[in-house]
Formats: C-alpha cells, sequence, structure tokens
C-alpha cells in the first residue's frame, strides 16, 4: 500500500462520520431504532444483504471455494433454503408482529407467555450477538492486518471507533443507507478482483483448462450429515437452512428490526421478496471469484507459497497485496472495512434496541427524550463492548467463529418454535413454552456434546421440533390462566400473496437446478 491507498480509507472513513452527523434523528425513539419508518423496500433489501455478505464471507467463502481441502462450490447449498424461508416470514411470521408496531421483537413474546420468556430470549440474544460482532471485528482486523502496514489493535479501533460514531449519532437511518453505499462498495470490490484474476490467468479459457473440475460438484443427494465428514448434502442443508434462515431473518433484533422499519406492510413482503432473490446471484458471483483466484493460487508457485497451508483465508487478502495495483487497492481494503463495519453498525443499533426496550422500556414509561438518552447510551455500551471483546478472541478466533455457529443453531430452532406458538399455535401457554425451550436448547446441547457425528445444521430441525412438541404437552399437563394474547394469535388467517410465492418457489427450483449442472458453464 502507498499514500493513495491510504487517502482513499481516510476519505472514507470521513464521509462516514459525516453520514452519521447527516442522518441524525430527531428525538424520538421510533426514529432512532425504526428510522421513522420511512424505508422502502430497495434500501432495506440492500441494507439486509450487505450485513450478510460480511467481511468473512468476503474473504473466507472464496478461499473455501477455490483454495481449502474438500471445499468448493457445496458452499451453493448455504443458499437453498434462503426463498423457502422468505415465503414463510411473508406469509405467516412477520405480517402478525408487524402489525403490532412493536421495536424489540421479543417483546412480542411478553403479552402471549409472559414476561420471563420476553427478557430469557432477549439477553441471549445480545449476549451471543455482541460476542459474535466482537469475533469478526477480529478476525477481519486480522486479516486487514496482512495488507495494512499498521497493528492490529489500531485496526481494530479504525473498525470500531468509526463505526459506533456514525451509528450512535445517526440511528437506523445512518445503519441502512450506511449500508447501501457499503453494498455498492463490496459488489464492487468482488466484480475487480474477479476481472483482475482473470486477467492475471490470462482469461477464462485458461481459467477452464486449469480449473479443479472436482471444485463444481455443489448438490449432493447422498449425504444426510448423520456422520463426520458427511455434511453439505442437500436434505440437511434445505431442512437444516429452512429452520435456521426462518429463526434468523424472522426473530434476530438484528435482522427483524429492518423489517419493522418499512414504510408499510407492501414493503416488508417486497423486501422479503428481494431478499429471497439477491443472495444466491451475489453468492454465486463471489464463488466464482474463488474459483479464479484458487487457480491462479494453484498454477502460480509464488502465490502458492505465500498463502500458509493452514490458512486458507489468507488467500484474498495475499491476492489484493500482491497482484492489485496502488488505488485500487485502496478501494479493496475500503470493500471490507464496508462489510465489517456493515455488520458491526447492525449489531449495535439492534443491541441497543434489544436493551432500550426489553430492560428499561417494557411498560412504555420512558419520554421521548429519556428513550433516546437510553437508546444512545445503550449503543455507546454495546459498541465498546464489541471493541473489547475484539481484543480478547485472540488466537483462538477460528475456533469460536466454528463455536458460534454452533452456538446459534443451538437456539435458533427454540427460538423459532416459540415464535411459532405465539403466533399461531393458541394450546401452548407460557409454562409450556418456557419448558418447550428448555428442552429444545438441551436436546441440542446433548447432540453437541455426545452425538457429535450429527451435522449441526440438523440442530436447527431439532430444537425446533422438540420445543414444540414439550412445549404443547406440557401445556397441557399445567393449564394456566390464559393471559392478554395478542389479537394477531387469535384470529390469525394466512394471506396468500400467489406471485410472490410462485416467484420464491420458481427461484428455488431454479438455483437447485442451476447447481446441479453448474459444471456445464466451465
Amino acid at each position: 500500500m502507498n499514500y493513495l491507498d491510504y487517502i482513499i480509507i481516510v476519505v472514507y472513513i470521513i464521509g462516514f462520520l459525516m453520514l452519521g452527523r447527516l442522518f441524525k434523528p430527531s428525538e424520538n425513539g421510533e426514529d432512532y431504532h425504526l428510522g421513522g419508518k420511512s424505508f422502502g423496500w430497495a434500501s432495506l433489501s440492500m441494507s439486509t444483504v450487505a450485513t450478510q455478505l460480511s467481511a468473512i464471507s468476503f474473504i473466507s467463502a472464496p478461499a473455501f471455494v477455490g483454495l481449502k481441502v474438500g471445499g468448493g462450490l457445496q458452499w451453493l447449498t448455504y443458499e437453498f433454503a434462503v426463498p423457502l424461508a422468505m415465503l414463510f416470514l411473508m406469509l405467516f411470521l412477520i405480517p402478525p408482529m408487524y402489525k403490532a408496531g412493536i421495536v424489540s421483537v421479543y417483546s412480542y413474546l411478553e403479552k402471549r407467555f409472559g414476561a420471563s420468556t420476553r427478557v430469557l430470549l432477549s439477553a441471549v440474544f445480545q449476549i451471543s450477538r455482541a460476542f459474535g460482532t466482537g469475533v469478526m471485528v477480529y478476525a477481519v482486523a486480522l486479516i486487514l492486518t496482512s495488507v495494512m502496514d499498521i497493528p492490529m489493535w489500531q485496526t481494530i479501533l479504525i473498525i470500531g471507533v468509526v463505526t459506533l460514531i456514525y451509528s450512535y449519532q445517526g440511528g437506523m437511518k445512518a445503519v441502512v443507507y450506511g449500508d447501501v453505499v457499503q453494498m455498492i462498495i463490496l459488489l464492487s470490490g468482488i466484480v475487480i478482483c474477479l476481472i483482475a484474476g482473470l486477467h492475471h490467468l490470462g482469461g477464462w479459457d485458461v481459467f477452464v483448462e486449469n480449473l479443479d473440475r472436482s471444485r463444481l460438484e455443489a448438490v449432493d443427494f447422498g449425504s444426510m450429515g448423520l456422520k463426520k465428514g458427511d455434511e453439505f448434502g442437500f436434505f440437511p442443508m434445505l431442512f437444516g437452512g429452512l429452520f435456521l434462515y426462518t429463526s434468523y431473518y424472522g426473530t434476530d433484533q438484528s435482522q427483524v428490526q429492518r423489517l419493522f422499519s418499512a414504510k408499510d406492510e407492501g414493503t416488508v413482503k417486497a423486501t422479503l421478496l428481494s431478499n429471497g432473490l439477491m443472495r444466491f446471484p451475489i453468492t454465486l458471483l463471489y464463488c466464482v471469484m474463488g474459483l479464479v483466484i484458487g487457480t491462479l493460487v494453484s498454477t502460480q508457485p509464488s502465490f502458492q507459497a505465500m498463502v500458509p497451508a493452514d490458512r486458507p483465508d489468507l488467500m484474498m487478502p495475499i491476492f489484493i497485496r500482491e497482484y492489485l495495483p496502488n488505488g485500487v487497492i485502496g478501494i479493496l481494503m475500503v470493500a471490507i472495512f464496508s462489510a465489517a463495519m456493515s455488520s458491526l453498525s447492525s449489531a449495535i443499533n439492534s443491541l441497543s434496541a434489544a436493551t432500550t426496550e426489553d430492560f428499561f422500556n417494557r411498560d412504555k414509561q420512558l419520554s421521548d427524550k429519556e428513550y433516546i438518552r437510553y437508546s444512545k447510551l445503550t449503543a455507546l455500551f454495546w459498541g465498546v463492548a464489541c471493541i473489547v471483546l475484539a481484543f480478547f478472541t485472540g488466537d483462538i478466533a477460528d475456533t469460536v467463529i466454528e463455536a458460534i455457529n454452533k452456538v446459534g443453531s443451538v437456539f435458533y430452532g427454540p427460538i423459532l418454535a416459540t415464535f411459532i406458538a405465539a403466533i399461531g399455535i393458541k394450546s401452548i401457554n407460557g409454562r409450556g413454552a418456557n419448558l418447550g425451550i428448555i428442552a429444545g436448547v438441551a436436546i441440542n446441547v446433548y447432540l453437541w456434546l455426545f452425538v457429535p457425528d450429527i451435522f449441526w445444521f440438523w440442530w436447527n430441525v431439532t430444537g425446533a421440533l422438540t420445543t414444540l412438541l414439550v412445549g404443547y404437552v406440557a401445556s397441557l399437563l399445567l393449564p394456566q390462566k390464559d393471559t392478554d394474547e395478542p389479537a394477531s394469535t387469535l384470529n390469525f388467517s394466512w394471506e396468500v400473496d400467489w406471485t410472490k410465492t410462485i416467484i420464491l418457489v420458481g427461484f428455488f427450483i431454479f438455483i437447485v437446478i442451476l447447481s446441479m449442472n453448474i459444471d456445464m458453464f466451465f
């Protein structure tokens, strides 16, 4: 890197600090956490995808596809369940919660099951999201340090402090519109790397000639995820992914808060439709980039020698450092910064919303002025907490990242089942729901500790089904006086948008068939 690259990075940082001031919210709680419910589907969709297309995905997914032993285009199977999950959210889960006019998704549970369920699930979200975000910041800083000539602690502070300042100042508007800018930068970075990789290889034909064709195998109908080394099969990725993505997009505050920020219910449905359609093409794009850069590694011994065998994630940073011209390196560093800051800003705002709503404003007793003060203080607290956690992850980051994915799958199924019961299963009461959550988590912990051969993607299914079954039986055995339930729980009805349904189901079939025949394009 030279002065031009650093100038680009500094200009970008100053621009985002100004962005926070530009979108400074009014003294209104809904404005701070929901952007005044003023967002259209395009900005919300780009914001959601920008958060999903994290810096770790930008670095790790191409390395898995193009370089890691046992990797390849089977990464695409992560995306199979997304359209179906968006359809379920559109038809069942999100409309009643959006109509309830809530800020924290966990507040929906209190009238139905009581305060304990709300506080418990909110606390689980806050602790796990802060810890996972700290690890993400550390991992990105470690990667950036391999390219930039500054110590890692400075990289952590740059990512953390800049994001904290503009999130603190601007609230949800700064997060969403910042994500839109970051999404554009990130996609530009992927395209630049793809074109540059093909250039250094000598063109598409040379790439195809030297490509390891075993990496083109994407779909495996035989693997059921029931033994070691048997992951990424079609069925575990589809069914486990359906429960995982439905829970993540529909019950995780960091994601569902964007849907609550939509200006109307039609915008919510359009956002879900667009999310269901946008993820796969972007994932396919950076997977192809991974194939190209991985082939470049295999054909150039000097490049191969620079990438440690046990650190394939360094493939992209080393490519950026060694094969791109100055100026472009700065743009790519900005792209990685953008991805990290998008994930961090989303985490800070959603953690602030959950803490303020579920711990300080449960009875709606705060004035607008007090609400804004608590929101900003909690945003500051969680921003600092994420930065501090980033310093303490240390050299165990890779192990922790894997553990966090597993921890998420321990809880996602039971949490999703709790919301399904709250909205659509009147016979499950508060006692049953709480016992169901405990049982669902317990069965997943048992599988983790004593049945390690089962692929952790299945935990999303086992946790949800166990929670519903135990919750139903326990409610029959331990009846309690009915609480005031949300009207949507008692009078829920399906509202099927057949056009969007056909589009999402059709797209699911299309991406599966495309992935099965992906080798015909290479």
